[in-house]
């Protein structure tokens, strides 16, 4: 990265590391054999996978069998989700929350088009479910009940432990997007009752394009992509070899310092917050601030628009976060997300993202302080709900 650059939006994407750099170069440009031909000049590409499979599974608490490399979290995510309707005869219906990532939302919206019955899983102001909802919502006519393990704008942490138990009580499969949570919290998937596990690996310092999917040793599978014999069957498609060794030195390096960067990235964010809302009055913090990601901080300014704090915040400083809106064919459509949680319209619209990752450091935490309260303020003057 750029010194240049502030760069607070990791849960967006993240830079790739020089170690992960380093470990998918020579299948760019010296091992660039097929891995599945059968002499010797693509040994090293096939090899490659089979240890970057290790290298994952090592991760997440997974058998090297459960692990499908993917093209990206949203493949792995439609590829579990189409696979349980697949393979769960007679169950027509869906469980998944109101603060799903796109990625299986959009997956959802599109089957009640084709007559699949799903259920929204609502959320109070903090962001958390209801287990007792979910509980009644899950019937014998229940393939999949599908929850994100970290949601990607607020950080929350949501009990998949347990909803995978709830599902399989009732004889249905569970699927969780995990994109945001993979190396940045501990994963131990050995002897759980989660069925299916995306991941995203341009989420922990691997290039983008490509991803994973953790099947469950068993469990029914009908593969998204039909065509050659590549992972076993179960996603055709020649590997983007470079992509799956990047992924497992990526998985290598989170495994190696998930526990001292959680801690890290935990000061790194609290500082933040606690400056924040000292320095800039009318804010206040989105989400569940006890079962949260440790690198997410998702806090409201009222009054004033997020889409200018984040351009005065690249001005004052070249600071790359994100905002709780989306601007989309000149229209401001709020968060999804936040709309669930009944936050109103000024917090809607006020509401920044910053996400760490290990490459940020006290003094980009300091010059964040440094210029957030004059931005804040100088907004408000702006605005017509502005407060001095």
């Amino acid at each position: 990265m750029t010194n240049e650059i502030v760069y607070v939006d990791n849960n967006a994407t993240t830079c790739v590391a020089p170690e992960v750099f380093a470990a998918m170069q020579p299948f760019l440009t010296e091992y660039y054999g097929n891995p599945s031909s059968v002499y010797p000049f693509s040994g090293p590409a096939a090899k490659a996978i089979e240890q970057a499979r290790v290298s994952l599974a090592a991760l997440v608490g997974a058998t090297t069998e459960e692990i499908i490399f993917t093209s990206c979290g949203s493949e792995s995510d439609s590829t579990a989700i189409m696979s349980a309707l697949a393979t769960q005869a007679g169950r027509r219906k869906i469980l998944t929350t109101m603060v799903e990532h796109p990625a299986v939302l959009n997956v959802c919206r599109n089957l009640q088009k084709q007559g699949i019955h799903v259920d929204y899983l609502r959320v109070d102001s903090q962001g958390r479910i209801d287990l007792d909802e979910a509980r009644a919502l899950i019937s014998s006519d229940t393939a999949l009940v599908t929850v994100m393990f970290a949601n990607n704008e607020i950080g929350n942490l949501y009990p998949v432990w347990e909803l995978a138990e709830m599902a399989h009580a009732k004889g249905a499969l569970f699927h969780t997007d995990a994109v945001q949570a993979v190396g940045k919290i501990p994963i131990n998937l050995s002897g759980s009752a989660i069925d299916f596990l995306s991941l995203s690996g341009h989420k922990l310092h691997a290039p983008k394009g490509i991803g994973a999917l953790y099947r469950r040793r068993f469990v029914p599978f009908a593969p998204f992509l039909a065509g050659g014999h590549q992972e076993h069957g179960q996603r055709a498609g020649t590997e983007n070899v470079a992509g799956i060794a990047a992924l497992g030195k990526a998985a290598e390096l989170a495994q190696q310092h998930l526990a001292a960067e959680a801690v890290q990235l935990a000061a790194l964010r609290d500082r933040l917050q606690a400056g924040l809302l000292a320095s800039c009055p009318d804010a206040m913090v989105n989400g569940d601030l006890q079962h949260r990601l440790p690198n997410t901080l998702n806090i409201c300014f009222k009054y004033i628009e997020g889409e200018a704090i984040l351009l005065r915040l690249y001005q004052a400083g070249k600071i790359c976060a994100s905002s709780g809106s989306a601007c989309t064919t000149g229209s401001l459509e709020p968060s999804h997300v936040l709309r669930a949680m009944g936050l109103d319209y000024q917090a809607l619209h006020g509401s920044i993202r910053f996400s760490f990752s290990r490459y940020n450091t006290d003094q980009d935490v300091e010059l964040i302080l440094a210029v957030m309260p004059g931005i804040v303020k100088a907004l408000r003057e702006l605005s017509p709900f502005g407060r001095n």
